[in-house]
């Protein structure tokens, strides 16, 4: 018999509310050498540098910026997630895309930019040196590139100026978020906390939110979440499911996909037309002209059909086995699996990515 093996419930759910903000910025990268946006196709980073330099006290003369070549300058978007619970002071890390055409940001440095959440607020300042892990080389025409140029990252280079308030210490109840909707497993997670603390504290909502109230915890509300998700939830069978990579041909099964009785039949039919030319020439002091013609031969290879049988309840040993057996590539088998189903005996859902 196989052995389950017991998930904590911190694995299969979250605490509403209990999330990450993405932030996001426009800044500039200045020092690279010579890899910087072309400020005749990217006049952005030219007004950007600008307004900068007069945010500084640096006045420019009038006409100045149409002059300008800021071969070691590029525009950028810095992005970063600001955890839950996030203080005033504590260090994100961050990265930086280029968003114009500089050819690499490899020895740059960030200047501060000001990270803004979906609210259009400032949460975070970035700033720092960047590390591209990538590295490039051109000399006469010739150029070679190991991995991306234009994306570099800085470690604890945003420091949070702005926290998020979270009332999930102060509200009397709670909810669970199951990771995948199923009505069974919202069940057996609520039996499974009510049965751990003694008493009614648990009740599920629908197939995905679970209610919590936590009773004779105040004071000790972190305590209780420790202990909460840290409960061991014996999960239940899968469903059946196959999923299909169109892109890669990729095919994973779970254990839980059964078929009915069927018949697989598998052949390769092959079309091969060729052409040849075939050159009719007059005589050297004939009047005549050079005459070109195509002959073409189309030859039909079919090979024979294979049919192998699949038993009925087979596993997902038996389904494997037998589509090997008629000799099937992976575009080969998404288009058989979908016509199985379509008769009706797979029992799985087919999900394609």
């Amino acid at each position: 018999m196989q052995s389950v093996q017991a998930e904590r419930l911190k694995d299969l759910a979250t605490i509403q509310g209990v999330r990450s903000n993405q932030l996001i910025g426009y800044g500039l990268v200045v020092g690279l050498d010579g890899t910087g946006d072309q400020t005749t196709q990217t006049p952005f980073t030219l007004q950007t540098t600008m307004s900068m330099l007069q945010q500084m006290g640096v006045v420019m003369p009038p006409g100045t910026g149409t002059q300008m070549q800021l071969k070691n300058v590029a525009a950028v978007m810095v992005t970063s997630d600001l955890p839950a619970f996030a203080q005033a002071g504590q260090t994100l890390d961050i990265t930086v895309s280029s968003m114009a055409n500089a050819k690499s940001l490899r020895g740059g440095t960030l200047m501060m930019t000001p990270l803004k959440g979906a609210d259009g607020q400032i949460y975070a300042i970035a700033q720092g040196n960047l590390v591209v892990a990538g590295a490039g080389a051109a000399a006469n025409g010739t150029e070679v590139q190991i991995n991306q140029l234009s994306v570099g990252r800085i470690s604890a280079g945003a420091t949070v100026e702005k926290t998020v308030h979270n009332e999930i210490a102060q509200v009397e109840t709670f909810n669970l978020e199951l990771k995948q909707t199923d009505f069974s497993t919202a069940n057996m997670v609520t039996n499974a906390i009510n049965q751990h603390f003694g008493r009614f504290v648990a009740q599920a909502q629908d197939g995905r939110v679970i209610s919590v109230q936590p009773r004779n915890f105040e004071g000790r509300r972190v305590a209780f979440m420790a202990e909460l998700e840290n409960i061991n939830i014996t999960p239940l069978k899968p469903s059946a499911k196959v999923i299909l990579n169109a892109r890669t041909g990729s095919i994973v099964l779970n254990q839980s996909v059964t078929l009915d009785s069927c018949a697989v039949a598998h052949g390769n039919l092959s079309v091969t037309i060729t052409t040849t030319p075939q050159v009719s020439q007059p005589n050297a002091f004939g009047n005549g002209r050079t005459v070109e013609t195509k002959t073409s031969s189309i030859d039909i290879n079919a090979e024979p059909g294979r049919v192998i049988k699949l038993d009925k309840s087979a596993s997902l040993a038996d389904v494997v086995r037998a589509l090997n057996a008629v000799g099937a590539t992976p575009q080969d088998l998404l288009a058989i699996l979908q016509a199985i189903k379509a008769a009706g005996a797979l029992h799985a859902d087919l999900e394609i990515i």
